[in-house]
């Protein structure tokens, strides 16, 4: 567990953003959008970028797109959103995924990732779930949803912990939420304009690229 949380720290010095991607049904069906998704996915991993997590879905095609993803791309960081299960954990070790991130806190969902060793990082907004986290040695934790996150919690107190904030963000927050202590930011809705991926992370990836 130690060593994947290692390397999954080093992911986020190199960028520190995660793109969710959240699969539309129509996109296993249909030729066409499954073709241009791919072309878009390429340009933005030509472009370098790294962390890209994609929400679970109890759709039967699930495993096969995010696969096919997994198959094409090994270098980057490929995880599951969204995490409300042990089936949803089986389906991401299966693929072979590096992690996965819950939606909120799950003490037994934690604890089962944890006897598959396997990377599963929280969703949290209140200081007892964090306490509590922190106590299982959870050391990577998602602030969710942070723009409600209880005033309690201040990241700042807990040095070892790499914190990521989630939630209504766009690619224009990771200045600020870096200078608030945050290692990453997760992209998720804000990620997509018009049906296709902000322009603005394009920019971001291309004047950034030499990091």
């Amino acid at each position: 567990m130690n060593n994947k949380g290692d390397s999954f720290s080093e992911f986020l010095k190199t960028e520190p953003f995660f793109l969710r991607i959240k699969p539309e049904d129509n996109i296993y069906s249909n030729t066409s959008i499954r073709n241009s998704f791919f072309e878009e996915l390429e340009s933005l991993i030509k472009l370098r970028l790294k962390n890209i997590e994609i929400s679970w879905s109890k759709n039967e095609n699930w495993l096969d797109f995010v696969s096919e993803i997994k198959l094409k791309y090994p270098k980057i960081n490929l995880g599951s959103a969204s995490i409300v299960s042990k089936q949803s954990i089986e389906d991401s070790l299966k693929i072979g995924l590096n992690f996965s991130m819950m939606k909120f806190w799950d003490k037994d969902l934690f604890n089962y990732a944890k006897s598959k060793n396997y990377l599963l990082i929280p969703g949290i907004r209140n200081l007892k779930d964090l306490e509590e986290a922190i106590n299982l040695n959870c050391n990577i934790i998602k602030i969710y949803p942070i723009k409600s996150k209880d005033s309690s919690i201040n990241i700042l107190n807990f040095k070892k912990i790499n914190f990521i904030a989630a939630g209504g963000l766009s690619i224009n927050d990771i200045k600020t939420y870096k200078s608030l202590g945050y290692k990453a930011i997760v992209i998720g809705d804000k990620g997509i304009k018009n049906k296709n991926f902000d322009p603005k992370i394009y920019e971001w990836l291309k004047n950034n690229k030499n990091n």
